[in-house]
């Protein structure tokens, strides 16, 4: 039985931090990030988000970290640990991966179909109008791809601490982080004239992503941008979650804290900037300001054109960037699988081989469901937040965007008032490591950080 007396660890903390950062970087960093820095003024959106990183982000990072180290717990156990009776709290934040690893697992799916279209030579297809939509509401090829997926995610989490999670992070994260380095690099070189003779360059477009426009920015669109930036972080660092409780809870007590949540920061900060370094310039260049806003559909419709407007090498790019997606979406669901499987083995002392069996078939299941949605079971609901949605919509919208709010919002309760920021500094500080930010994390879990958490909730839960 791998239970808790047998608790596997993270070798080193390089194994933790890549680990931790192929967690963060996913689907959200890839499409969402690139998407609101672009309706978001650019450069604006960007000096906002890394001040909020250093602070907000920073504060539930170290917490949820120092929480799974401290009780070497999963999320459904850990709560009940540092206080009894919010062992709730570790119902609700095992109920997060639990709605989302189904719907992950759908959209890792149509991640791989893209990646077989343009690695076949069907590029020009997968740009066409509707193709998309086509695919989707499918019947057949949907579930398909979403089993792939699965049984992908599923491998790596049975395969365990060391030999599944560490290991295939050592592979992934510096082959997803070369591949994103060059398609950025790739993206500056880019130019395009359109039907009325402008020029566009990808330097251009990179422009329009750092330098700051303030046009028209006034406290409420100030306002919007903040709770844009503040509602990345939670895909961005993945907080939240569960996700940083488990991977906190192997690693090891001789490992610094501070330094690996510093470089764990850098990382995903890094891969963000990059993700949007990657799309704006090209989505800039063959599809102009307007091109840049398009939300979900920029990595499945707008794309694909943009490969194909390239030419020939266009093929070649779009087979290596949805590659790179497919990654990036794969580092991301083991970790969400992981939270899970670790739960079920804490709470109910079942092997790693029944609990990842398990967590598989009720994301099969839900997935499935997922699927449905889009084509025998399709319609449609008016949200809280006056957004159209169908299944995947209304579990996106519960997890991300009440359930994530609200566990964060509990947790900085629960340490800055109940039982005290010491006992996370503390377990910071053990072995004599300096925490240089500590001023800053008390008055952010305390104060801060729920009251921007108030702020979000708000916003989301009102049209």
């Amino acid at each position: 039985m791998d239970t808790e007396n047998k608790r596997n660890s993270f070798k080193g903390s390089l194994g933790f931090i890549l680990a931790a950062a192929g967690s963060a970087v996913g689907l959200g960093n890839i499409w969402r990030f690139p998407y609101l820095a672009a309706k978001d003024g650019g450069g604006l959106f960007l000096l906002v988000y890394l001040v909020l990183v250093v602070t907000f982000g920073f504060a539930l990072l170290t917490t949820e970290i120092s929480i799974g180290r401290k009780t070497k717990q999963s999320p459904l156990t850990a709560y009940g640990n540092v206080k009894k009776n919010w062992g709730f709290l570790g119902i609700l934040a095992s109920l997060v991966p639990m709605i989302i690893m189904p719907y992950y697992c759908v959209i890792g799916g149509w991640v791989i179909k893209y990646f077989v279209a343009f690695l076949t030579g069907q590029g020009q297809a997968a740009a066409e109008d509707g193709y998309f939509t086509s695919f989707i509401t499918g019947e057949v090829s949907p579930l398909i791809y979403l089993v792939v997926f699965l049984l992908i995610s599923a491998f790596i989490v049975y395969r365990g601490v060391n030999k599944g999670i560490e290991s295939s992070s050592k592979i992934i994260m510096p082959i997803l982080l070369v591949m994103i380095i060059g398609i950025s690099i790739f993206s500056l070189t880019i130019s395009h004239t359109d039907a009325a003779g402008n020029v566009r360059t990808g330097i251009e477009g990179m422009k329009v992503y750092l330098i700051p426009n303030f046009d028209g920015v006034t406290l409420k669109s100030f306002f919007g941008i903040f709770i844009d930036a503040l509602g990345q972080l939670f895909f961005s660092l993945s907080v939240a979650m569960g996700i940083m409780i488990a991977y906190g809870s192997y690693v090891r007590d001789d490992d610094n804290l501070v330094k690996s949540i510093n470089r764990i920061e850098l990382f995903d900060t890094s891969v963000a900037f990059l993700a949007g370094a990657m799309i704006i310039p090209s989505v800039f260049v063959f599809m102009g300001t307007e091109g840049m806003g398009q939300g979900p559909s920029l990595m499945f419709v707008s794309l694909p054109k943009v490969f194909m407007a390239m030419g020939p090498v266009g093929n070649i790019l779009g087979c290596v960037f949805f590659g790179m997606v497919f990654f990036a979406a794969m580092t991301s669901a083991v970790s969400i699988m992981e939270a899970i499987v670790s739960s079920f083995i804490d709470q109910f002392s079942v092997s790693r081989t029944k609990a990842s069996i398990i967590e598989g078939v009720i994301a099969l299941v839900l997935g499935i469901v997922v699927c449905l949605g889009y084509n025998k079971w399709y319609f449609e609901i008016t949200l809280p937040n006056g957004a159209k949605g169908q299944i995947l919509d209304i579990m996106d919208y519960i997890s991300n965007n009440c359930l994530m709010p609200i566990v964060a919002f509990l947790t900085c309760i629960l340490i800055g008032w109940v039982v005290k920021p010491k006992y996370v500094t503390d377990e910071v500080e053990k072995g004599g490591n300096k925490f240089g930010r500590k001023w800053l994390y008390i008055i952010m879990v305390k104060f801060l950080a729920p009251l921007f958490l108030i702020l979000l909730l708000a916003n989301t839960l009102l049209p």
